[in-house]
């Protein structure tokens, strides 16, 4: 499964760290140990379905628990029969990176 992530903490960050809560959130999906891609509007992240929907909830946390306001985050979520070949990042996005 992939999932695309955005979250849009108000604010961002603080006067010291434009972006602290966005980049509280990103530290989780580093954790994880997942592959992963922080993108301008997001970050994408493939796993499995029991991996990927704790890993949610636990980035929208981080950043109301770094401090942010308030929060919305924005979720796309890709996964295909389990009877089919699933697809990565790399698939999807790899001959746009040659």
């Amino acid at each position: 499964m992939i999932m695309e992530i955005e979250c849009l903490a108000n604010p961002p960050g603080t006067s010291d760290s434009r972006y602290r809560h966005i980049e509280a959130a990103i530290a989780v999906i580093e954790q994880s140990g997942l592959h992963y891609e922080v993108d301008a509007l997001g970050t994408t992240v493939e796993g499995e379905p029991d991996q990927l929907w704790p890993l949610l909830r636990r980035v929208h946390e981080a950043c109301l628990e770094a401090g942010a306001d308030s929060l919305v985050t924005v979720v796309k979520v890709a996964q295909t029969s389990p009877r089919l070949p699933q697809s990565t990042i790399a698939s999807l996005t790899g001959k746009f990176r040659e």
